[in-house]
């Protein structure tokens, strides 16, 4: 709230002496929920996932491949989300030639506001990244940052006056449907429980795979935010990648249909089997660029 310019004064009605029933903390039901579904699909992940590189010696070096596979990233996690981007937008406006206040086209291309928005955000993950292979505990970095990944996410439409600045304030509050899913994520009033959850789960988890294949499905299961969430679940994906030094990975458009579906069967089925195997191949096809570029040099 205070990001978005709100005067925010707390204060706590039920302040002093007053006992109103039973002592104790009341755990709600989606908090859970989340709990028993991470033990429970937690060993599946484990099964299938390859061993984790370890956090890299050379920390430039690993940002320095994040940099590498920005446009190939932005460009299949925007057309993921139906957004009709090229190269070369993604290449003009990491580059910094956009200008919604002088550019009429640039104010009104929504592939552009999106283009712009995620050059943004991507520059805030990569901040996180950072601190996550320099040795921080990855669930405590992207809880304490995953807001300022939205904000800078939707910024650009906030200056081009298409949503409001109040908007990126905090999560959705109302109901969200999925256009091209049978799944229905949880009511409004139960995210502000599910999400202090999920960074519970992910500081506490051992595994970084885990974290990733976990962090990835419940972001989308939960879909705290009214836009973007399947954005920021792959940017909190990568960020779970690596605290275990996996390389950064590309979910590609190509493979829309194959990720929707997985996705689809652990929401809906309760099946984590299918996205944990399709995380894994992905990740695998990561590690051999990553190697093939090394013999290279």
């Amino acid at each position: 709230m205070k990001a978005a310019d709100y005067d925010v004064r707390e204060s706590d009605p039920f302040a002093g002496n007053q006992v109103f029933g039973a002592v104790g903390t009341i755990t709600a039901p989606i908090v859970g929920r989340l709990q028993a579904m991470w033990q429970v699909m937690r060993s599946d992940v484990l099964r299938v996932f390859p061993r984790a590189p370890g956090l890299p010696a050379d920390r430039q070096s690993y940002l320095r491949s994040a940099d590498d596979i920005y446009q190939t990233d932005a460009y299949h996690s925007l057309s993921i989300e139906g957004y009709r981007v090229t190269p070369e937008l993604i290449e003009r406006v990491q580059r910094g030639d956009w200008n919604p206040l002088r550019n009429e086209n640039d104010r009104q291309s929504r592939n552009a506001l999106a283009a712009r928005g995620y050059w943004q955000a991507f520059g805030r993950v990569k901040q996180a990244v950072e601190q996550i292979v320099g040795g921080a505990n990855a669930g405590s970095v992207a809880r304490a940052a995953h807001r300022e990944w939205y904000r800078e996410l939707f910024q650009p439409c906030v200056v081009a006056g298409l949503i409001e600045v109040g908007a990126l304030a905090g999560y959705r509050n109302d109901a969200v449907y999925l256009c091209t899913s049978r799944y229905v994520p949880p009511r409004w009033e139960s995210v502000r429980d599910a999400m202090p959850a999920l960074f519970d789960l992910s500081e506490q988890e051992s595994e970084p795979c885990v974290r990733a294949v976990l962090g990835h499905w419940m972001f989308g299961y939960i879909h705290p935010y009214p836009d973007g969430n399947g954005r920021m679940a792959r940017f909190l994906m990568n960020a779970m990648l690596a605290s275990g030094g996996y390389p950064c990975t590309v979910i590609r458009v190509e493979d829309r249909n194959g990720y929707l579906s997985a996705l689809d069967t652990a929401s809906i089925d309760m099946n984590i089997e299918p996205f944990a195997e399709f995380m894994a191949s992905s990740v695998r096809q990561s590690l051999k660029r990553v190697n093939k570029n090394r013999n290279e040099r």
